[in-house]
């Protein structure tokens, strides 16, 4: 069966330059082995798309008792996939709200699945990944080691031009998180199907 992975923009602001790198990190992913033979795809999910409100759920998500349409289908989406690759910013030392609303809105949807890091800012997103790790570990999503690191000295026609031309490097750092990721959410499949058969029990 096909292993899907997302990459989700981790912005939602006008101008922002997320918007590049996730459309390039989705052009890259069809190049890699997995995904041109079949094995895998890998789709975008821009937060800018869904217009989510600030969560506005009366019950906890971890009792999945979703009321709202936008939460179901959120919840439908994202059930869909095995895997994600973060597009992520880094905010004040952090990640985006926009990111952290759109997680927290779910809880059973995120569990047992596999996630990489595509960061970029001043200091590559480092230490937006870095808070990013904490909230993803809550919602039992296994982050691969490695990321991306997209920095305004390697990458300065990024950021000041709004054009873009990764580096060899990006390129590798890219194959390899997704490899990594790949596998991850592979593997994690099975957990998800026994976790299945013990609740169905």
């Amino acid at each position: 069966m096909t292993t899907r992975i997302a990459v989700i923009t981790g912005s939602t602001r006008p101008g922002r330059r997320g918007a590049l790198v996730a459309d390039w990190v989705v052009q890259a992913a069809a190049s890699h082995p997995a995904v041109a033979a079949g094995e895998a795809a890998v789709d975008l999910i821009d937060l800018a798309d869904l217009n989510l409100p600030l969560l506005d759920e009366a019950m906890p998500p971890i009792m999945g008792q979703y009321e709202h349409t936008h939460t179901k289908e959120w919840a439908a989406t994202i059930d869909s996939y095995d895997g994600f690759l973060f597009v992520v910013p880094e905010y004040n030392h952090s990640f985006p709200g926009a990111l952290k609303n759109a997680l927290d809105y779910l809880y059973a949807e995120w569990n047992n699945k596999a996630a990489g890091f595509v960061g970029y800012g001043p200091g590559g997103g480092i230490r937006a990944v870095e808070q990013l790790r904490l909230v993803l570990a809550e919602l039992k999503i296994a982050a691969v080691r490695d990321q991306v690191v997209i920095g305004k000295h390697d990458h300065a026609d990024l950021f000041y031009q709004g054009v873009w031309t990764p580096t060899d490097e990006t390129h590798a750092a890219l194959e390899l998180v997704l490899t990594e990721t790949l596998e991850w959410a592979e593997a994690l499949k099975t957990v998800r199907a026994k976790a299945k058969t013990l609740a169905a029990a």
